[in-house]
């Protein structure tokens, strides 16, 4: 919901960050694995019920995932990076709550079950609207720099992080929040599916 915002604020000191990276030749794609392989340690950190160690590599997670996109602008942007970096997005997401239901199945897995099936919802009408998007060369001014067509919505990039973090943080209030997330990915879903259907719709 608030990603276009938070993206002009970062995007200044995300280009400062990335020189040094741009300055050795790490490349993005380098960067996006990296910080791929670090989240997917917060996964045995949770079912350790070690979620300051999880919250740290979430949180370093998503700093990779936004200076790949930087290193990327100031060298060359790809096709292939950019599949790389949303399809790695959409498994790191699904398995940190994969990992809170392992870790408490009996209070966590019907809630969590529930919101990896609304992450779905929102991640197949957004992949799927991108690729129409870009067969009718449907502008996106929200995201000028990103490399796929990004549709807004209540739950965004922004709040899903939030959300992972939250759960770290108060990780007996998982059910509760869950459904509340649970609750706005479903809607984002609806909105993106009815948005997407119309544009289309104009179109032919």
């Amino acid at each position: 919901m608030i990603d276009p915002i938070l993206n002009k604020l970062l995007r200044p000191v995300l280009v400062l960050l990335a020189k040094p990276f741009v300055r050795f030749g790490i490349s993005a794609d380098q960067i996006t694995i990296v910080g791929f392989l670090l989240g997917m340690l917060a996964v045995p950190a949770i079912i350790a019920e070690h979620f300051t160690v999880a919250l740290v590599l979430i949180i370093i997670n998503r700093i990779c995932d936004g200076l790949d996109g930087a290193v990327a602008r100031q060298t060359h942007t790809t096709d292939a990076g950019g599949f790389l970096d949303i399809s790695l997005d959409f498994i790191f997401y699904s398995v940190i709550i994969f990992a809170f239901i392992v870790s408490h199945p009996e209070q966590n897995s019907l809630v969590g079950s529930l919101l990896m099936l609304s992450f779905t919802a929102t991640g197949s009408c957004f992949l799927a609207f991108s690729i129409m998007a870009s067969k009718h060369n449907i502008d996106n001014p929200q995201y000028p720099n990103k490399s796929m067509h990004y549709m807004g919505g209540l739950a965004e990039g922004f709040e899903t992080i939030v959300v992972l973090c939250l759960f770290c943080l108060f990780p007996e209030h998982f059910v509760p929040i869950a459904l509340v997330y649970t609750a706005a990915c479903f809607i984002t879903a609806g909105v993106r599916i009815v948005t997407g259907y119309r544009t289309l719709n104009r179109l032919g």
